[in-house]
């Protein structure tokens, strides 16, 4: 699509690729087109079931031999957010203070531990992979990223609107939030039910498919 494409053009080109989709346009519009990186929410309470249902589907996403290494640490008691707050970035420290409730995504290097429930099928795993070391949490990285794009579509299937933030002090987090569990944070997602007012910056514009894929 170039930038001298006319208008109908542009609406013919929507429409061919929305016939390749197999989910219907409310679905796509609620995970896909019409979801914004979420600044301001509304004053109502994120549950524990609405959570538990974004789970539900982001557990089915693909990881390094069913590992499955991404953990959540959900903040939203005053105290929790202020000790979070406290190693955000400038500029992202009122969004955690005002959501209703914010969640650190981060990896467990640790991970393997569970192999003998989520891979029974690899004899010794669980051993192997303890003498791993640096590369078994690089693996534990890897894969959690992989979930986290997932969890976000996850929140916005369970209702929530969702604003990913990377500027914080990565190491502060995991000294003082996850010391106890060895996990390592990645990504902070402040979740809620969208503001009326002031919660979305200006769509900008995306990148089309002959830009960002080369076919060979």
């Amino acid at each position: 699509m170039s930038l001298d494409t006319t208008t109908d053009e542009f609406e013919r080109e929507l429409e061919a690729l929305e016939t390749a989709l197999v989910i219907d346009d409310a679905t796509a519009d609620l995970l896909f087109r019409e979801a914004h990186t979420t600044y301001g929410f509304a004053d109502e309470p994120v549950t524990d079931e609405q959570l538990r249902a974004a789970w539900g589907l982001v557990r089915w996403a693909p990881t390094m031999m069913n590992s499955l290494p991404m953990r959540l640490l959900v903040v939203r008691s005053d105290e929790g957010k202020q000790r979070l707050a406290a190693h955000m970035a400038d500029v992202n420290r009122d969004a955690v203070l005002n959501a209703p409730v914010t969640i650190v995504a981060a990896a467990d290097p640790a991970f393997h531990r569970h192999f003998k429930t989520l891979a029974p099928f690899r004899e010794g795993a669980e051993e192997q992979f303890e003498a791993m070391g640096d590369a078994r949490e690089g693996m534990a990285r890897t894969s959690s990223l992989i979930q986290i794009g997932y969890l976000i579509v996850g929140l916005r299937a369970a209702g929530l609107a969702v604003g990913p933030k990377t500027g914080f002090d990565a190491a502060g987090v995991d000294a003082d939030l996850l010391a106890d569990n060895g996990w390592k944070s990645l990504v902070v997602i402040t979740a809620g039910v969208t503001a009326p007012e002031g919660a979305h910056k200006p769509r900008q514009a995306r990148l089309d498919f002959e830009t960002v894929a080369e076919v060979i």
